[in-house]
């Protein structure tokens, strides 16, 4: 019988408090007990295992879950890439990972708030299933950002980035 994914996992690799360390050596530049893997952009780790580099998130998913479905990806709920403690990741579909990604506020410091240039009103928009949703202008930032926030809510729902 085959040995899975996530039985390999489990042996090169111990987890502990959202890091993976060595379990095994099979190189002088490897020490067991050691942090695996590095830190790459956007603040993922990733480490070199069976000729293949892995993201440490996408591990540690396999090893407590056994393999990832080829169309879905690992969220970080809290949507900070160096927090890869279980209760932190959760299966998702491309899109569904999107409402949860970090993005850059406007230029009013709000998520989906936006400050139009020709009315001087906020306009409140946000992308949900590939459509751009319009919810409106508004004369007050604090309304359009109660609107932005339960707009994000209803749409994302459990994937919400409030």
């Amino acid at each position: 019988m085959a040995i899975t994914l996530q039985e390999r996992f489990n042996e090169a690799f111990e987890y502990r408090d959202g890091k993976l360390y060595w379990a095994v050596s099979n190189t002088n530049a490897i020490r067991i007990g050691q942090e695996a893997g590095t830190e790459h952009s956007r603040g993922y780790r990733r480490v070199m295992f069976a000729g293949k580099q892995w993201a440490v998130h996408r591990i540690i998913w396999t090893m407590f879950n056994g393999d990832i479905p080829t169309s879905m990806q690992i969220d970080h709920i809290n949507g900070d890439a160096n927090n890869n403690t279980i209760v932190n990741l959760r299966i998702a579909s491309n899109a569904d990972n999107c409402k949860n990604r970090k993005v850059r506020p406007s230029n009013t410091g709000y998520r989906n708030v936006s400050l139009c240039k020709s009315t001087g009103k906020y306009k409140v928009a946000l992308q949900a299933d590939n459509k751009k949703i319009h919810l409106g202008h508004f004369d007050n930032l604090e309304l359009a950002q109660l609107v932005a926030i339960e707009a994000r809510q209803l749409f994302h729902g459990k994937f919400a980035r409030v």
